[in-house]
């Protein structure tokens, strides 16, 4: 399992990372406090609170998570 944080700031931004997450055939999930949702699922994205950096796991291999890196490059959060 791969971590990283992630802010996501506007409903074209969920979008855009949804897509990116739904090219890996593995398991991502994204946690926002006590709650983790598919980060494959748009409606499950948009019910977190984005207002803060949200926390993304990945759980595939460390080449697909350098490749799932460089997609979501734009929406990656110093923390």
């Amino acid at each position: 399992m791969h971590t990283c944080s992630l802010s996501l700031g506007s409903v074209a931004q969920v979008k855009l990372f949804v897509d990116a997450a739904s090219r890996y055939p593995c398991e991502i999930d994204v946690l926002s406090g006590r709650y983790v949702v598919d980060a494959k699922s748009i409606l499950g994205l948009l019910s977190l609170d984005l207002t803060k950096p949200v926390s993304v796991e990945f759980h595939g291999d460390g080449e697909q998570f350098a490749a799932f890196l460089a997609d979501i490059a734009p929406f990656r959060a110093e923390v």
